[in-house]
């Protein structure tokens, strides 16, 4: 046994689920219609936004090659030492941190 009011009934149901179905029948068409409503003059612009540009944007040019370096490569002797350099900090860091257990 339910008090009153405690489930939908039926009829209340179908009022529920025919109310559903027209606000999803009535924003399907209106959200289409979106972009030609932020076009109109009055409507979807705020009053500071900046005018929008005359001419669209255009794509990147991803197939432009790079220019070529005018400068050469690093030179095999200052690489060397760079590589030292690295290698040298990392086991000061090894030593400062030592290694993390291995996970079981």
């Amino acid at each position: 046994m339910t008090r009153r009011g405690t489930f939908i009934d039926g009829r209340g149901a179908r009022a529920v689920a025919t109310a559903a179905l027209l606000a999803l029948g009535l924003g399907f068409p209106l959200g289409g219609c979106a972009s030609t409503i932020a076009d109109m003059p009055m409507v979807g612009t705020p009053a500071g936004a900046p005018a929008r540009p005359a001419e669209v944007g255009t794509y990147l040019p991803v197939h432009d090659l790079p220019t070529t370096r005018e400068g050469t490569a690093m030179a095999p002797a200052d690489q060397a030492k760079m590589q030292a350099e690295l290698t040298a900090a990392r086991d000061r860091q090894a030593v400062v941190l030592p290694a993390k257990p291995a996970a079981k």
